[in-house]
């Protein structure tokens, strides 16, 4: 019988270890409802914590026989409230509340802060958000060592509370020396990719990929992802040269959506998943996306819509952050999750069923033919109405080019690299495989065929697209397309 294969991607954050999200059980129930993805919130926990965690889900997933990922999330320069009494101090409408640089127990309406250097870049009149903007604020004088702030909407500070500053340039530097810190221990634990926070402008990205290039010794197609976190004014303004530099983007809604005005929220997640696209970049949409199951076993069925829309605006992978780290329904979120994914693939696939897919992956600029071999391979599919693609992918970017184009079928992508196997799990539509590399393309023929009798993806007799390069395993050498039907000894590379 054939198996269905969700083609949007999940990720799923984890939460730290105790927690109840972080055992054995929730792990494996996720890895069944199909999470491609494991985030590590480095904002959260310790090394040790994240290590326990990591070999954990490693565990987990070999026993599986489901390869995964892990998401490094570098915490980057977010501001927050320092200590404060326990229980917090309340604020209300109209009362002055003073920020300062010099660290206090605050017990009243005086904070401190994580960054104590940023009070001198907020100026009189700029807008100052805390938790989330659940309390507003304005600044209304500044003195040495302090600024005095308005309350706009008044609530609850306690410590750690976030600090948003949409109107101020901030000079914190990024990457921090604690996102350098954790993302060399990243490298030495064998994370897979890394989400960068607060990114402002693709300099800062660059800053990062330098780092880590040099402590990892790799570089070009092999090198560990960098995933863009677009959660500031400036990184939407700057976007074109934030994904230049990246791997990958975030749509991060929860910061993006108190810094700008929420109405909208929606509208800059369809330019920044179609920008991603126009620069051939993954792109995943995160935060907030069935926050109800936290604590409720089923979502709204606004939140229905909201994963449904993102994955019509073309999102490679939806996120899932509190409702797997900490809620009491992990396993249903990311069940709810696949189900939604499928059934609106399923309506999208009749609805774009064109001789290009949807249109081809339409770059802004590429030096890869491997674009153009993927976006003809668009037609080849739809004439022979085949059931899966099939490529031999060794870096990974044949499959990131046919991932693009978005086929309403799923892409085999086989590798001998283990790392790049898991890397692969964030691209929509891609099931990863590794393999030792064939010797032959006959040979390569030979072992798909027998793999997917195996595991029953297909059945005998269905078409199938097989996608590789001459000699076979040669990185950047992606350049044959051949037709096969599966059980057929005469069809596909045969004799090659």
């Amino acid at each position: 019988m054939t198996v269905a294969l969700p083609l949007t991607k999940i990720v799923a954050t984890i939460g730290t270890p105790g927690t109840p999200g972080c055992t054995r059980e929730v792990v494996h129930g996720l890895i069944s409802a199909g999470v491609t993805v494991f985030r590590l919130n480095f904002s959260h926990g310790t090394a040790q914590g994240h290590e326990e965690t990591a070999a954990l889900i490693r565990t987990v997933s070999q026993e599986s026989g489901h390869e995964v990922a892990l998401l490094g999330d570098l915490s980057g320069p977010k501001i927050r409230i320092g200590p404060v009494q326990e229980g917090g101090v309340r604020v209300r409408a109209g009362e002055d509340v003073v920020l300062q640089t010099d660290e206090i127990l605050a017990t009243g309406p005086v904070f401190s802060s994580t960054y104590p250097d940023v009070i001198a870049d907020v100026q009189v009149g700029q807008r100052v958000f805390v938790n989330d903007g659940a309390v507003r604020m304005a600044a209304i004088a500044s003195q040495p060592g302090s600024v005095i702030c308005r309350v706009l909407t008044g609530g609850l500070i306690t410590t750690g509370k976030g600090i948003n500053l949409p109107d101020t340039e901030l000079t914190l530097s990024s990457p921090t020396p604690v996102d350098l810190e954790m993302a060399q221990w990243a490298i030495a634990h064998g994370i897979d990719m890394m989400a960068q926070s607060f990114v402002r402008h693709g300099s800062e990205v660059r800053t990062l990929r330098r780092f880590i290039d040099q402590a990892s010794g790799e570089s070009g197609e092999s090198r560990i992802p960098i995933i863009a976190k677009i959660e500031k004014p400036q990184a939407v303004a700057n976007i074109e040269g934030i994904i230049a530099e990246a791997d990958a983007i975030m749509v991060a809604r929860g910061d993006l959506g108190v810094e700008m005005e929420a109405a909208e929220i929606p509208i800059i997640q369809k330019r920044l998943v179609r920008d991603a696209r126009s620069y051939g970049r993954p792109a995943i949409v995160a935060t907030q996306m069935l926050e109800s199951m936290i604590h409720h076993a089923a979502p709204t069925r606004a939140e229905v819509s909201d994963v449904a829309n993102a994955i019509l605006d073309g999102a490679d992978a939806v996120m899932l952050s509190a409702e797997t780290a900490i809620g009491k329904y992990p396993v249903l979120a990311a069940e709810m999750m696949r189900k939604i994914a499928r059934v609106t693939e399923q309506w999208e696939a009749g609805r774009t069923h064109r001789s290009r897919g949807d249109g081809g992956s339409d770059f802004v600029s590429t030096d890869h033919w491997i674009a153009a071999l993927a976006a003809g391979a668009a037609t080849i599919v739809r004439d022979v109405n085949a059931r899966l693609v099939v490529c031999w992918s060794e870096l990974g970017a044949t499959a990131m080019h046919l991932s693009l184009n978005r086929y309403p079928i799923p892409i085999v992508a086989c590798s001998s690299r283990l790392s790049v196997v898991r890397r692969l799990g964030v691209l929509r539509g891609v099931r990863p495989v590794q393999m030792p590399t064939p010797a032959t393309l006959d040979e390569f023929t030979a072992r798909i065929d027998q793999f997917l009798v195996d595991t029953a993806l297909v059945d005998i007799g269905d078409p199938v697209v097989l996608i590789a390069g001459h000699p076979i395993g040669t990185d950047r050498q992606t350049n044959s397309l051949a037709v096969h039907y599966v059980g057929n000894p005469s069809t596909g590379y045969r004799g090659h």
